[in-house]
């Protein structure tokens, strides 16, 4: 989740340059906020699972500590280098992979308790199913934006603030074809035949009928 980390006083249009994000409160906001929405499906019926061993485990859940982060963001770049990471990368850089066979994958996790790095190992199947967990349904974002950053906020608030900041908006810039962005990325032209010509699209032929 993306937020502002500064404020708008709208009661007397003034602008807050830095907010104070208590990361203890925020804490047990969010534990409560999850464990009450699983104890509310439990009670609906909804959950195909043991109900005592959940409730005990939720006990046991809200009396320890969750790890959370918040981090701030100094530049534009360090957001960028670190957003695009959940929003169109892997969510495993590829520097963490310490081995990978045809039989299992190893790569170095943080273990926050022991404070150090481990090597986790899964087979091929339980790595390709972790990582499916990771992949948003359709329709659904990586990355969710709050306060003056949700869309219905910066329609309200956005010419204020630039205002305030004194900073003029850029417009949007123009997506990049497919063509470019891999040419950018891979150094290779995807139009390019083996001699050297651009190809172009002349038509789609017909399938083969089977015998």
């Amino acid at each position: 989740m993306l937020v502002s980390a500064g404020g708008l006083n709208e009661s007397d249009g003034r602008w807050i340059a830095s907010l104070h994000f208590d990361k203890r409160a925020l804490m047990h906001m969010w534990r409560y906020a999850v464990i009450n929405y699983v104890r509310t499906a439990l009670r609906a019926n909804v959950l195909a699972t043991d109900s005592s061993a959940l409730k005990a485990l939720l006990v046991t859940q809200y009396e320890r500590w969750w790890n959370i982060d918040i981090d701030q963001f100094k530049s534009k770049a360090h957001f960028l280098r670190y957003a695009g990471r959940y929003v169109r990368r892997p969510p495993i850089a590829q520097r963490r992979f310490t081995k990978i066979t045809d039989m299992e994958v190893q790569f170095w996790t943080k273990d926050l308790r022991e404070k150090r790095r481990v090597i986790t190992r899964y087979s091929i199947e339980e790595f390709v199913a972790a990582l499916a967990d990771h992949v948003p349904d359709r329709y659904q974002h990586a990355i969710r934006y709050f306060g003056l950053l949700a869309p219905g906020s910066k329609k309200k608030t956005s010419a204020a603030l630039f205002t305030f900041l004194k900073q003029k908006k850029r417009p949007r810039p123009k997506r990049l074809s497919w063509r470019i962005s891999i040419r950018r990325d891979f150094n290779r032209d995807p139009l390019l035949d083996k001699d050297g010509r651009t190809m172009r699209w002349i038509g789609r032929r017909p399938a083969a009928a089977s015998r």
